[in-house]
């Protein structure tokens, strides 16, 4: 059987795509990242905090800040820490992360989410909150590097 050079060279084009596809999310690694953000709504609320990521064992030092829309009011702190993957270096968690969701708490409560980047890193994170709030609202977050 005799195999053309124009399927030969499209095989050879899609073998060579997939292992450089599948190279990039082997080469991608995780780290921890731990944040508190004060929050404040009244239908649009604001928030802002810092943190550390630590990646391959070096800590850096991070800044939050958001903007949420929808029904929401009151006023909380959070404390976030989870994990950050589909990384390969600590500027890949800096960018703008969208959630839609909604919680309260009253004196305390607790919090658990799940964020991506434009650049694939993704936040799985758990929260403490103490405060008033109460919200259903679509919210974005920005995490840089100081």
């Amino acid at each position: 059987m005799k195999i053309s050079s124009r399927f030969r060279s499209v095989v050879v084009a899609v073998i060579t795509a997939a292992a450089v596809s599948f190279a990039g999310v082997a080469h991608a690694d995780s780290g921890t990242i731990r944040f508190a953000v004060y929050k404040a709504a009244f239908f649009i609320g604001g928030s802002g905090g810092e943190g550390t990521l630590t990646f391959h064992g070096r800590r850096y030092p991070i800044s939050v800040g958001g903007i949420s829309g929808g029904l929401a009011f009151g006023a909380s702190k959070t404390y976030f820490k989870g994990t950050v993957r589909h990384i390969r270096r600590a500027r890949d968690v800096t960018g703008v992360y969208g959630a839609a969701g909604g919680g309260g708490a009253l004196g305390k409560g607790a919090q658990v989410i799940v964020m991506t980047n434009d650049k694939g890193a993704q936040l799985e994170l758990t929260g403490r909150q103490v405060g008033l709030q109460v919200n259903a609202d679509l919210s974005g977050m920005s995490i840089s590097l100081k």
